[in-house]
């Protein structure tokens, strides 16, 4: 059994800068998501909405010309970029998402609840709140779903909850995004088999079937719809375990595959997500990939921790809004290995995002991965990275086993030619 518990890297801070603070401004306006971009235009087309959550949250800039761009131009566009995105989300899908009390998204009308005694869920009840408990397999964890009064907002009940139940931890059930351009959903068969001994684990979209993927990839559902085929779990699945046309950084590994997202357009809660890890910690999966990003969130929070004590090793992308971003989550969760992207010459991708520490640097441009078709295709993003990274690891069996192949760098690159161009 591999054991990574204790095994960190060194770090970096992350600090909130203008543009971040100038995109807060714009979203907390009242009314934000109505008044932004009207008729889903954009810069170059970004605020357009497409069918599919995970055709809605590309990468927010085409990176033809990014190096073109000076830093400040390219901090705006990008913080522009992300609040296109999240406010035609919001647009489109009011009736299931709605910002909670950081003005975050999250799924509408749902508050998790940890830690709360008797009397502080009859206090609940009391107040309006309807309460259901669910235990999390795999975590000793059990979370109370509250559904707030309908007068309520997201907001206002989170505050009421932390008064009624302050020793209590109330959050929202925010939403995750892939860190890296994605398609839309398919109706291609996904792969499949029993996913045995030691696997890796993908908390993603679903994967589709594709000769590359000749280990078993044995897939759940976390989302209405799913499991259900996506290209960017497809592509970041062969990334890990490809070894065909593309070959990933542990070539025929078998996977287990969590899909959050299937054919919800408010897939990729904190939730589900958390409900994907006690599977993986059931499954006595070591290493487990999340090339999504988000806000902070203490149910997530702690069920990374919990995770961790029973042997899992997140490793997750830090997103592409840009250096002066906001922290990205859960890369910036404290031993969870956070992943940046590299282009073909080593040089960091000015699209990417930051978190409160960076482990390692991949691959995340000039390099192809499985696409649904069969074949391969290129991507950019730090979510090409995350993947390249668990599968070094995995392969290895340690994070200092892992350190010994890494390039010297801040961060240290692993896998420099895992680029499937030859």
């Amino acid at each position: 059994m591999d054991d990574f518990a204790g095994e960190r890297t060194g770090g970096t801070d992350m600090k909130l800068t203008r543009p971040w603070m100038i995109a807060g401004i714009i979203l907390i306006a009242p009314g934000a998501q109505a008044q932004l971009l009207p008729g889903g235009g954009g810069l170059n087309g970004v605020g357009q909405v497409v069918p599919d959550l995970l055709g809605r949250v590309e990468g927010a800039v085409d990176a033809i010309g990014l190096d073109r761009l000076s830093t400040a131009r390219l901090a705006n566009r990008l913080a522009a970029a992300r609040v296109a995105r999240l406010s035609g989300l919001l647009r489109e899908h009011d009736d299931l998402i709605e910002l909670d009390d950081r003005r975050e998204p999250a799924r509408r009308g749902i508050i998790m609840l940890t830690g709360a005694d008797a009397a502080a869920i009859d206090a609940l009840r009391a107040a309006g709140y309807e309460v259901a408990n669910e235990a999390v397999e795999g975590l000793d964890l059990t979370v109370a779903q509250l559904a707030p009064p309908k007068d309520r907002s997201l907001s206002r009940a989170l505050r009421e909850v932390r008064r009624i139940a302050p020793r209590a931890q109330a959050s929202a059930d925010n939403l995750y995004f892939p860190s890296g351009p994605v398609l839309a959903l398919s109706a291609t068969a996904l792969a499949g088999g029993r996913a045995e001994g030691r696997v890796a684990g993908l908390i993603d979209g679903g994967v589709a079937r594709h000769p590359s993927l000749t280990a078993p990839v044995e897939q759940r559902g976390f989302a209405e719809g799913a499991p259900r085929a996506s290209a960017h779990g497809t592509a970041v699945a062969s990334l890990i375990s490809g070894d065909g046309v593309v070959r990933g950084a542990a070539p025929g590994t078998p996977l287990l595959v969590a899909d959050v997202y299937g054919s919800d357009p408010a897939g990729g809660g904190a939730f589900a997500i958390v409900r994907a890890l006690g599977w993986m910690a059931a499954r006595g999966v070591r290493v487990v990939t999340v090339s999504l990003v988000g806000p902070a969130n203490p149910l997530l929070d702690g069920a990374i921790r919990l995770a961790r004590d029973k042997g899992v090793t997140v490793v997750a992308a830090v997103g592409n809004d840009g250096p002066a971003a906001p922290p990205a989550y859960p890369a910036s969760y404290p031993r969870v290995i956070a992943v940046t992207g590299v282009d073909g010459r080593g040089h960091p991708l000015r699209e990417a995002g930051r978190a409160l520490h960076v482990d390692f640097a991949a691959p995340g441009a000039d390099m192809q991965a499985a696409n649904m078709d069969g074949g391969r295709s290129t991507v950019r993003g730090t979510s090409f990275a995350a993947p390249l990274v668990a599968g070094r690891l995995f392969a290895r069996g340690s994070l200092e086993a892992l350190k010994t192949e890494a390039a010297r760098g801040k961060p240290p690159i692993l896998c420099g030619s895992c680029r499937n161009i030859d």
